[in-house]
């Protein structure tokens, strides 16, 4: 079963959401976060990247940051912008962007199913965000940054999220960057019985994205239980801020390359190394793949298609079956030596957002030699790899819209 229990949560009020919510704290660097909350006193950065009003070269891991984080969250809540709900609810948060909806439940979910594995994940984590994370919710007494999760859609939990959203939006607004942020509070008792059955129908949830926020509450609770020896489980340190979509509402777009160098081979003398796992023909155009295990291939102002050749991949296999692991393991690596794309600096990876544009930019600069456009990865593809306890390629999944910090937060204290 899934649970997915409800909460007080503290949230902006209806006027001042637009000025609060802000993009989640990776997405930015810091420089980028001072600038968009250099006038708006409200920003939510300033709790959840606190590191942006402290000199430029500031360790953002020190307990002045987390505190300063803590000060601002307080200051929202003092200052009545933010307000806790009186009675534990569920919410109901869609985004619109492009003319598509996403709508999830936020929630809090189990601390003790992720780490039974019932929350199933699909990357691995680096320690330092981890503990980042964590020390964040600790000093704070707070998830400020949800998680983003989603789950194989059923009729009951749709035909109830349509009941609720037939029903105008408490809260409103068009973020600067196009996307509408609408979320619904869900105080009926009927309606979260219902959203709370039909989760316990599920077998399993999938984190998305935000698996170092997961594991972030895992860690707190593993701390408080160690100091609480007598804890119940049912203590709010043992629940996580968790959005929860349905997989056939979900977009992916592609996660792209560019590479610096192309290893001392001419382009001719790499495509030719290339054809022995890839069709190649040469494009008149841009290469958006239209199709799976197709990629384009972008050098000295050319464009290439390259789809890849039957027997070339495992096509049983759910991770080496995708296409940022058959671009590595049949080119990247034996042909341009790059065997690691997590750690190696000769490769960098492009939010598909940014368009083949972005691709044909960075190219052409000098900077890079080689860029690479990839078919985006399927949310099937997805969550057969989180089946099979497996991990996806690195950087292989670019989710957007991204959810907005600061539209629903949920303190720690009672």
């Amino acid at each position: 079963m899934a649970i997915v229990r409800p909460f007080r949560g503290l949230r902006p009020t209806n006027d001042k959401a637009a000025e609060v919510a802000s993009p989640p704290y990776d997405v930015l660097s810091t420089e980028e976060a001072r600038a968009m909350a250099q006038d708006n006193p409200l920003s939510f950065l300033r709790v959840n990247k606190a590191e942006l009003e402290f000199p430029e070269d500031s360790d953002p891991y020190t307990e002045e940051v987390y505190q300063r984080g803590k000060e601002n969250l307080h200051k929202l809540i003092d200052q009545g912008v933010m307000i806790r709900d009186d009675k534990p609810g569920f919410y109901l948060y869609r985004l619109t962007w492009q003319n598509r909806s996403q709508t999830g439940l936020v929630a809090l979910t189990s601390v003790d199913e992720y780490d039974r594995g019932l929350i199933k994940k699909h990357e691995h984590i680096r320690p330092e965000k981890m503990h980042d994370r964590a020390n964040h919710i600790s000093f704070l007494e707070a998830q400020v940054g949800p998680v983003f999760s989603t789950f194989r859609a059923t009729d009951a939990i749709d035909a109830t999220m349509k009941k609720i959203t037939a029903e105008p939006a408490r809260t409103d607004f068009t973020a600067v960057d196009g996307v509408r942020h609408e979320l619904w509070v869900v105080e009926d008792q009927a309606m979260i019985d219902e959203l709370i059955a039909g989760f316990a129908a599920l077998p399993a949830l999938y984190i998305a994205d935000g698996h170092h926020r997961s594991a972030a509450a895992s860690e707190v609770c593993r701390r408080r239980r160690e100091e609480k020896s007598d804890f119940t489980g049912e203590e709010p340190f043992n629940f996580f801020l968790n959005v929860l979509f349905p997989d056939d509402q979900l977009r992916i777009l592609p996660y792209n390359r560019v590479v610096t160098d192309t290893g001392n081979l001419s382009i001719d003398q790499l495509l030719d190394k290339a054809a022995d796992k890839f069709d190649i023909a040469p494009q008149d155009g841009e290469v958006n793949p239209r199709e799976p295990h197709q990629f384009g291939m972008y050098a000295d102002k050319k464009w290439y298609l390259l789809t890849s050749k039957g027997g070339s991949f495992d096509a049983d296999s759910p991770t080496r079956s995708i296409d940022a692991a058959i671009l590595a393991d049949n080119l990247l690596d034996p042909i341009l030596g790059i065997t690691d794309p997590r750690t190696d600096k000769r490769i960098d990876f492009v939010g598909g957002i940014r368009g083949n544009n972005e691709l044909v930019k960075l190219v052409d600069s000098g900077k890079y030699a080689l860029a690479f456009s990839l078919h985006p990865t399927t949310v099937e593809q997805l969550l057969a790899v989180a089946d099979a306890g497996e991990v996806m390629p690195p950087k292989s999944t670019w989710f957007e819209p991204k959810l907005r910090s600061g539209m629903v937060v949920n303190l720690l204290t009672e």
